[in-house]
């Protein structure tokens, strides 16, 4: 049996091109034939086995060729527990095309990666309909909508549990009130009758099974047709069997032996309504887990002040575009992301970096949209709106973040895969166990264990434990300025033997100055200064900046540059008024044969002070050493010592001076320095520091810094630093301070531990009930549990693993309330030199 499957390809130009991809395609076991169209750049790959197309994925990737993946999100309806995530999971797999899938019980979302081609997000949406969950793709959600459909559940909930209550209390008062009540059993005997007794029980109950406890039957019963039984199955399947002995009992007791008459009514509709209680309680406690993106999503304002020729005008906010000028008034929140213009402020910006105190805003200031502006007029020009605003792409964080399986949810995976058929499997043995070696009335004790192990069994709390956690603690993290890109950084920072820190930008401002100017030769100070900024200003580098800035606040003017060249971790060269300048490390002249001589001495007591060391020479002669210094964040000390506090390590790998790198080593408390690196030097450190401590996280901010980030267990971007830092990291701290990473492991750790303690409870809630729902206490005392019982012990099951994620809310960031040492007094001051002595 072969399987046609269409995708999408890129990168072909040529018949030789189809014929290299045609051949990849070729080499994956199980491929029958694979052709592909040069014009369209469809290739369709008949296929003898399903699941192959992670496998042609790859061969076209690696042949040049990649295949266009897809990814798209689906709002799923109608999953309750962790066997019905396992069937939507395997419908989308065998899809054909889908190279992905996974599915979140918490935030009832399905996220899936296919082939362009093969299939679509609605194609998708229509398989999972089929299986029995209503799926939408999200882009066609709104998320008003969304949120009206949870209200009018929420509201459903409430409404049947209301109606099942009041119908369950009438029943459950006539059959256990005598355990209660003494004398109320002969009471009712003397006055209805038990006949009309259980006649009302019958009644009452079949109307609480078929009106709010229709659900259980209309999604369990199909599940259960379908051969995928799940929580509804289990509940259906107990509670008819409750039902029906019951019915039988009443109106055909002829069937019963003498004694052995009984009816279990009230089992029925207790249980359908503590189960009810059960879901509205978890309900309004899963609402709660995603307050987090609600608040952001909150803090989206809807309309902004625009100028519209000359005139402000109310302009809504998707209406908004880049360029517009934007008014704002004191205490607004600002609209959309944009650089100041005119006025001056303090903005709040806790709800985005996590940082109390608010930040001053002048002219060529950026602000950023969803932040409140203080008591000062602002207007800005819009840089970034709609999903390209950084409030926007915090949102699409944390849900890509909420929506991720963790390595650890493939054991729940495992399990619950076959855990309702196996729970079935026991309530039958169970039952004919009790039937065959029970004592009297066998029948009545086999019904009461089959019904308390199928109840006890339901594995909602299995398929709640890890989602509920994520979310809550992803989205405290956020609340903090912490954003973990991938949900499996989540458990991998936690692991972390070693924090290796970038230098500039990580541990310092990232803003150096220019602190040091010593001479040698004939040129004048200003001549070499102006032709050395002359270099520098074609570089983005920090460094680079604070030579600039030295030269312009002199108010030299610069000579023209020709073919300037940026050497990387190394300098810079360039032409500067006919003559051949060089500025760079010791390193880098010395690779240009040039001979710093005296300057050498004068660069060792730059890096005893901490100072980075620079050299210059003009047309092969060293000409003078440089002393830039960039001042250590003022949280700096005391996140490291939080962080050894946290039994963790912690080195710094820089492209700087081995001397100055020691110096600030010795000031912070660093354990480890790898200094003088270049990018790719950054890599082989970390895979050194791996090989003799473990687990790495590596935290830095810069492009230079990406290839390092990547390479790292987990790594960490200082969310004031480069897009491309950013991308290529797992966590994003958005405060760019230290902190955050204190915050960060903080999160993880709890987190982790949080998820732990809900499997632990879902596993060993069944593994330790189901045995004394099956009655093996009977020997020892005649203990039986009463599915009633049951019906509340699963219920809490539920309620107490999400309950328990809700603490994650209460976690306090590590360094709120300590002051942070200043580190100010060990950096030099910035000069802008006039007349240094000559050296």
């Amino acid at each position: 049996m072969t399987e046609n499957i269409k995708l999408k390809v890129t990168g072909l130009s040529c018949a030789s091109c189809v014929g290299r991809a045609e051949r990849a395609l070729a080499t994956v076991d199980g491929v029958a034939s694979g052709d592909i169209n040069l014009a369209t750049s469809t290739a369709s790959v008949q296929v003898t086995r399903a699941g192959l197309e992670p496998d042609l994925a790859a061969a076209l990737d690696k042949a040049g060729y990649p295949a266009v993946i897809l990814s798209d999100t689906l709002s799923v309806a109608g999953m309750t527990c962790a066997s019905c995530v396992g069937r939507v999971e395997r419908t989308l797999k065998a899809q054909p095309g889908v190279i992905e899938a996974s599915v979140n019980l918490a935030t009832e979302e399905a996220r899936v990666r296919y082939l362009d081609g093969a299939t679509s997000a609605e194609a998708l949406a229509r398989a999972v309909s089929d299986a029995g969950y209503a799926a939408t793709p999200a882009a066609d959600v709104d998320a008003e909508d969304h949120s009206a459909r949870k209200a009018d559940e929420a509201d459903e909930l409430r409404r049947n549990l209301a109606i099942a209550a009041i119908l369950t209390l009438p029943v459950f008062v006539l059959e256990m009130g005598a355990h209660f009540v003494p004398g109320m059993h002969a009471l009712i005997g003397r006055t209805m009758g038990h006949e009309v007794s259980w006649t009302i029980q019958f009644l009452l109950t079949t109307i609480v099974l078929v009106w709010p406890g229709r659900g259980f039957f209309t999604k369990g019963v199909p599940a259960l047709l379908r051969g995928a039984p799940e929580m509804n199955s289990l509940v259906a399947v107990g509670t008819f069997a409750a039902w029906i002995y019951s019915v039988f009992a009443l109106f055909l007791p002829g069937l019963f032996p003498e004694g052995t008459r009984a009816v279990y009514f009230e089992a029925a509709a207790v249980i359908t309504t503590l189960i009810l209680l059960g879901r509205m309680l978890e309900a309004r406690a899963k609402g709660r887990t995603g307050a987090a993106i609600q608040h952001l999503v909150g803090l989206q304002p809807k309309t902004a002040r625009v100028e519209r020729d000359g005139q402000l005008v109310e302009t809504p906010i998707r209406e908004v575009v880049v360029g517009d000028i934007l008014h704002l008034r004191p205490g607004e929140q600002v609209p959309v992301d944009g650089e100041v213009l005119t006025g001056t402020s303090y903005v709040d910006e806790s709800m985005i970096t996590g940082e109390p105190v608010p930040v001053e805003k002048a002219p060529g200031e950026k602000v950023v949209g969803g932040t409140v502006n203080g008591n000062g007029a602002l207007s800005f020009r819009a840089t970034a709106v709609g999903a390209d605003t950084m409030l926007s792409r915090i949102i699409r964080m944390v849900e890509d973040a909420q929506g991720a399986k963790l390595p650890i949810q493939a054991l729940v995976d495992r399990v619950t895969g076959v855990f309702v058929p196996v729970v079935m499997g026991l309530a039958v043995l169970s039952v004919a166990a009790w039937l065959l070696f029970g004592p009297e009335p066998a029948l009545n004790l086999a019904i009461v264990v089959g019904v308390s192990v199928l109840i006890i069994a339901c594995p909602c709390a299995m398929g709640l434990a890890t989602p509920t956690s994520i979310m809550v603690g992803t989205g405290r993290a956020a609340e903090l300025g912490v954003l973990f890109r991938k949900g499996d950084a989540l458990q991998g920072l936690q692991n972390a033997a070693v924090i290796a820190l970038d230098k500039t930008g990580t541990l310092t401002e990232g803003k150096p100055e220019l602190t040091t100017l010593r001479m040698t030769g004939e040129r004048a100070e200003d001549e070499i200064l102006a032709m050395l900024a002359a270099v520098e200003v074609q570089s983005e580098h920090p460094v680079a900046q604070a030579i600039v800035r030295a030269a312009q606040a002199r108010g030299l003017d610069l000579p023209p540059v020709e073919s300037f060249e940026a050497v990387t971790g190394m300098g810079a060269r360039a032409r500067v008024a006919g003559a051949s300048v060089l500025i760079g490390a010791d390193r880098f002249l010395a690779s240009e044969g040039i001979d710093i001589g005296p300057l050498a001495t004068q660069g060792q007591a730059i890096a005893a002070r901490a100072e980075t060391p620079l050299y210059a020479a003009i047309d092969g002669q060293a000409v003078a050493a440089l002393g830039v210094s960039d001042p250590i964040k003022q949280g700096t000390p005391a996140a490291i010592s939080a962080l050894h506090e946290l039994g963790l390590k912690v080195a710094m790998i820089t492209g700087d001076n081995q001397a100055t790198a020691n110096a600030i080593a010795r000031t912070l408390g660093i354990d480890h320095v790898v200094a003088e690196v270049l990018p790719e030097g950054k890599v082989a450190a970390l895979k050194q520091l791996r090989d003799a401590h473990g687990t790495i996280a590596f935290v830095g901010d810069g492009i230079n810094d990406a290839p390092a980030l990547a390479e790292a267990d987990t790594g960490v971007a200082i969310g004031s630093g480069t897009d491309v830092a950013i991308e290529a990291a797992d966590v994003v701290l958005m405060s760019g301070d230290l902190a955050g990473v204190v915050n960060a492991l903080t999160i993880s750790r709890a987190t982790m531990r949080n998820i732990r303690q809900n499997l632990f409870w879902a596993f060993a809630y069944n593994a330790a009930l189901i045995p004394v729902a099956a009655g093996v206490l009977y020997p020892f005392g005649g203990t039986l549990l009463s599915p009633m019982l049951a019906a509340g012990a699963m219920a809490a099951s539920s309620v107490f693993v999400v309950s328990n994620a809700l603490r994650l809310r209460g976690v306090k960031p590590v360094l709120l309330d300590q002051p942070a040492p200043s580190a100010a007094d060990h950096a030099p001051r910035p000069v802008a030199p006039r007349r240094q002595e000559a050296a």
